[in-house]
């Protein structure tokens, strides 16, 4: 038997000397688009680089020059496990407004051209998290039609150096940005920081799975309407 196979090797490799024989596995893997963008916003009041991998691992180098700013985006990047990096500046020395909107935007953008045209993606995701005595509710719809529902009642006016009406103003930005339906509710709670912490966590957690390919429509858009 030995003796046959090695004739007919031989009789092969006369037969076709410049072929080449590729041995296929059923069990590799198959590669995915890579989702990943990269946003440059450049106005006269920010200047703004924003690095994104949608399949990532939740690694995160987030400079802002706002500290509890920079605190909520790794939260963002960490509970998502989209590796961002986010280096701003801006004009701080007027106010955080600019700065923290802007940031809003460019993330909100890097995500959306990350996305690319959101074949395969979950797209609805809802979610709660706690916080000590907080819960909080994030559901969105990445739909491209964006709109903000925001019902979180904050006690004082400034957490950190941030005043808490900014927080709206950044979720605001980035629901636009990335074009998302995005409703957030602080259901119950007391303490300013656990509410707006457990915001960010929970966008993050629903980034996350609205974001995932679902391996059953991987290449088949979410909509009826064949377009979103």
């Amino acid at each position: 038997m030995w003796r046959f196979i090695l004739n007919l090797q031989g009789f092969l490799r006369h037969l076709l000397p410049k072929s080449k024989f590729i041995c296929i596995s059923s069990n590799k893997s198959q590669s995915y688009m890579s989702r990943k963008a990269k946003i440059l916003r450049k106005t006269k009041e920010t200047n703004i680089s924003v690095d994104v991998n949608l399949d990532g691992k939740g690694k995160y180098q987030i400079k802002t020059k706002i500290g509890f700013l920079d605190h909520m985006l790794e939260q963002l990047s960490k509970h998502s496990l989209i590796d961002m990096k986010v280096i701003a500046k801006g004009d701080t020395h007027i106010d955080l407004h600019h700065t923290t909107e802007d940031t809003g935007i460019a993330i909100g953008e890097a995500i959306k051209k990350a996305a690319g045209k959101l074949r395969g993606i979950k797209r609805f995701s809802s979610v709660l998290i706690p916080m000590d005595e907080t819960l909080t509710r994030v559901s969105m719809d990445i739909s491209n039609r964006p709109y903000l529902i925001w019902k979180v009642d904050l006690k004082v006016e400034k957490l950190g150096e941030m005043d808490t009406e900014l927080f709206k103003e950044w979720f605001q930005a980035f629901s636009q940005a990335a074009g998302i339906t995005l409703h957030v509710e602080n259901i119950y709670g007391d303490n300013s920081h656990h509410k707006i912490e457990s915001c960010f966590k929970a966008l993050a957690r629903s980034l996350r799975e609205a974001l995932e390919i679902d391996k059953r429509i991987k290449n088949i858009l979410p909509s009826t309407k064949g377009k979103l």
